[in-house]
């Protein structure tokens, strides 16, 4: 149910927008947020961001992501700048619905490669 795009190729230093769209009846009453998988590893957090536009970030990422929220579109962003090879993952989106629902969006690829 939600929907992301927005993943791809990109050199070191370049940037890249994700976004997730939800239908509006799981968007308004969650916390956003985007996660990331390494090969062999478990998902991780990125960031997330409340209805009320309050964000958190994990400290890799911190001055160089974004994340926002169109309450009216329903629609979560990520703003990847200054990406690293180390950035390279699958990108989930994600909601945390009323604080007992998890849902998922299919996986992006963030490729950073010279």
């Amino acid at each position: 149910q939600l929907q992301a795009s927005g993943g791809g190729l990109v050199q070191p230093g370049g940037s890249l927008r994700l976004s997730c769209a939800a239908p509006g009846s799981i968007f308004r009453l969650s916390i956003m947020g985007w996660y990331r998988q390494y090969p062999g590893d478990q998902r991780e957090l990125v960031a997330n961001i409340t209805g009320s536009h309050t964000t958190n970030y994990a400290d890799a990422v911190k001055g160089r992501f974004t994340i926002t929220r169109d309450n009216v579109r329903n629609t979560v962003y990520l703003q990847l700048n200054s990406l690293k090879p180390e950035d390279t993952a699958v990108y989930y989106c994600h909601a945390r619905w009323r604080n007992t629902v998890n849902y998922w969006g299919q996986g992006t690829l963030v490729t950073v490669s010279s």
